[in-house]
């Protein structure tokens, strides 16, 4: 039995054991809840992090881009046309059916660029910078490329940026962003392309359907620039060197599959027409300097700097391990294309061009920032490393420079193109209802004859003797024209004939109108070109 004094102290107990269980259990609650709000306060703060990197990564990447495309348009309208930018322009400035045509017999493989440039020139007509300056975007575009591809190689913002802005000023990226061709947009593509590669390695994607897209991206690279299909074992030695499990490999080797499945029609365009590069065979291109320093570098003091750059990247590579991966994908973008061209150039047919390995250069860029850090890295303490860092910048600007003022030179193209100073010139001493002719003897890239088609304006009211069907009505790019020797007829009316020559050519037009009685008024130079006025007294 248990008494009241008893009942009444077990009573008390129980309330105070209750109250005792009620503030642990709330304790407890508090400290979950606090646990809870940390654990999402942490989230939140992770979150917002991330944000905040990948926000200043997208900026840092645009800010490169933009400055990459001002700098290759900066000046991009001071040089005159060359002969490779008038097989652009005149292709693409003639009536789509016409453009259709010669893409059948001649040019496929820069198909999609004269398209392009075709509808381009319909909005903002055809002069030198307005023509350029698509290249000039496709360059900022490649530079916020670079930046990416350099930060998810690398984990460094810094090294990032570095990568993109050393792209920013290599010659030939500058030259191919002024210039009215395809490579700047194959520039673009390759670093684009690799940095989706990168990325589907890195995050182990296993979906089957981005690595279908990155196939079918790769495949409408080579419609812009055919030599992209090369990327394909650039990214199988990329696939060796990050080791992803079998997975990955498997679906890489799809993506490379549908790459060339669909890159098929123009790859047998490309053989169908293989005619248009046989004049590789008369240039001396395939050379060690041209592999060394015309191909990326331009002139001689910026190759030495900047193989002095990779070999130390390389060096670094042998020293720290887990550098190395990035540099084996690097390296083989470096060498896999020129080697590949360069064996197919002497064992089957000529194909090499410094200009045709343009789409390597986002992995020199990105090789030399690796020079630089490796170097950096040397140095004791933050100081010395930055002097470092800030002198081999200094040494890459002042060696560029010369390079870069050369480039937007009056007659920096094709050794001294004059085509729109020559069809100033005519404008400035021709009369109208006088004759034209132009020097056929030479090859087409440099005929005069490209300068009334480009800058037609020039020639107004001139008579061109010579021409039979313009090229905006043929299924091939240069116009049909008829010799000199046979147009005795088509002059008897003109008492003055203008001559527009290249210095030095072997064309006999001056000996031939001598004969049908013209004679020499004067000789006018322009720059690579001369303007010759013959004239007779009228019958």
């Amino acid at each position: 039995m248990v008494g009241p004094a008893q009942a009444r102290t077990m009573t008390r107990n129980t309330q105070h054991t209750t109250r005792s269980n009620r503030t642990s259990r709330d304790r407890r609650g508090d400290e979950v809840a606090m646990s809870g709000t940390a654990l999402i306060g942490q989230s939140e703060a992770a979150f917002a992090t991330a944000s905040t990197r990948r926000g200043r990564n997208t900026r840092s990447a645009a800010l490169v881009g933009l400055g990459a495309a001002a700098i290759s348009m900066t000046g991009s309208g001071i040089p005159s046309y060359w002969g490779d930018e008038a097989a652009s322009v005149i292709s693409a400035d003639r009536p789509l059916p016409t453009l259709l045509a010669e893409l059948g017999t001649v040019d496929a493989v820069h198909g999609a660029y004269y398209l392009f440039l075709h509808y381009w020139i319909g909005l903002v007509g055809t002069s030198e910078f307005a023509v350029r300056l698509p290249s000039a975007i496709a360059i900022g575009l490649g530079a916020a490329g670079v930046v990416v591809l350099a930060r998810r190689l690398s984990g460094s913002g810094r090294f990032a940026v570095a990568s993109g802005l050393i792209f920013a000023i290599l010659p030939l990226v500058t030259r191919m962003g002024s210039e009215a061709r395809s490579y700047a947009f194959g520039i673009a593509a390759a670093v684009w392309l690799a940095a989706a590669f990168v990325r589907l390695v890195r995050s182990r994607e296993t979906r089957i359907w981005p690595w279908i897209l990155l196939g079918a991206g790769g495949a409408a690279s080579t419609y812009v620039f055919l030599y992209l299909v090369l990327l394909i074992p650039v990214f199988g030695v990329g696939m060796l060197a990050l080791r992803p499990a079998r997975a990955i490999v498997m679906r890489w080797l799809a993506s490379a599959g549908v790459a060339i499945v669909l890159a098929a029609p123009i790859m047998i365009a490309a053989v169908s027409q293989r005619q248009q590069v046989e004049f590789l065979a008369r240039r001396d291109y395939a050379t060690v300097e041209s592999v060394l320093v015309t191909q990326w570098f331009g002139s001689g003091w910026f190759a030495v700097l900047a193989w002095a750059l990779i070999a130390a990247a390389v060096a670094g590579a042998v020293m720290r391990r887990e550098s190395r991966p990035r540099l084996a994908f690097l390296l083989a973008w470096l060498v896999i294309p020129t080697a590949a061209v360069m064996v197919a150039n002497f064992a089957i047919t000529p194909l090499y061009n410094p200009r045709y390995l343009s789409f390597s250069t986002p992995a020199v860029a990105i090789l030399m920032a690796e020079g630089v850090r490796v170097l950096a890295g040397l140095a004791r303490g933050r100081s010395a490393r930055r002097l470092v860092a800030t002198a081999a910048a200094v040494a890459l600007v002042v060696t560029a420079l010369p390079g870069y003022v050369e480039q937007r030179s009056p007659f920096s193209r094709d050794e001294g193109s004059d085509l729109r100073e020559a069809a100033a010139i005519v404008a400035e001493h021709a009369s109208p209802g006088d004759a034209i002719v132009f020097d056929e003897s030479v090859r087409p890239s440099r005929k005069p004859r490209l300068a009334i088609d480009l800058y037609p304006e020039q020639f107004a009211g001139l008579h061109d003797v010579a021409l039979v069907t313009p090229a905006r009505e043929r299924d091939t790019i240069w116009a049909e024209v008829a010799p000199l020797r046979g147009l005795g007829v088509d002059l008897r009316d003109h008492q003055t004939v203008w001559a527009l020559q290249l210095a030095g050519s072997s064309s006999t037009d001056m000996s031939t109108l001598e004969t049908l009685g013209f004679r020499l008024v004067q000789a006018i130079p322009v720059n690579r070109t001369v303007l010759y006025e013959f004239t007779r007294e009228a019958p």
